[in-house]
C-alpha cells in the first residue's frame, strides 16, 4: 500500500515538472523570438538615425570662411526660402517669437527658450540673432526694441 501510495505522488509530481517544462519551454521560445525582434529592431533604428544625421548634414546650412573663420549665414527671407534653411537655433528663436500673443522682449523669448535671463552675457547672444533674424527680414523689430513675426 505504502509503495503504490509513493509511486502514485512520484507520478503526479512528474507530471506537474513535465507540464511546468513545456511551460518553461514555450516561454523560453517566446523570450528569444522577441529578443530576435529587439535585434531587428536596433539595426533598423541603427540605419535610420544615420540616414537621418546624413539628411540632417546634407540639409544644414553650410558654413561660411570669413577673414579665416567659419561663419554661418542666415539666408534673407524671400518668397521661396523656407524656415528650414535657418540653422536649428535660429529656428527655435522663430517658433519662440512666434508663439508668444504679440511682440516679446529679448529677455521674454530667452525665458521661452530656457536662457539664464538673470545673466545679460547670456541674452546679448540672443539679442544678436533676433536683430540678425530682422535684418535678414524673417522677424520685425519694432521701434521700442520688441520683435515680432515678419508676415
Amino acid at each position: 500500500m505504502l509503495d503504490a501510495e509513493l509511486l502514485e505522488r512520484i507520478t503526479a509530481r512528474r507530471a506537474e515538472l513535465d507540464e511546468l517544462e513545456e511551460q518553461l519551454a514555450e516561454q523560453l521560445a517566446g523570450v528569444r523570438a522577441e529578443r530576435d525582434e529587439l535585434a531587428i529592431a536596433e539595426r533598423v533604428l541603427e540605419r535610420v538615425s544615420e540616414q537621418l544625421a546624413e539628411e540632417r548634414a546634407s540639409a544644414a546650412p553650410a558654413p561660411r570662411t570669413v577673414g579665416g573663420q567659419a561663419v554661418m549665414m542666415i539666408p534673407h527671407r524671400t518668397s521661396d526660402t523656407q524656415e528650414d534653411a535657418l540653422p536649428a537655433d535660429y529656428q527655435r528663436i522663430l517658433s519662440a517669437v512666434r508663439q508668444a500673443a504679440g511682440p516679446v522682449m529679448t529677455r521674454q523669448v530667452g525665458e521661452i527658450l530656457g536662457v539664464d535671463v538673470s545673466i545679460r552675457a547670456k541674452l546679448e547672444p540672443l539679442r544678436g540673432k533676433l536683430t540678425r533674424l530682422a535684418d535678414r527680414g524673417w522677424l520685425r523689430k519694432l521701434p521700442d526694441g520688441r520683435f515680432t513675426f515678419s508676415l
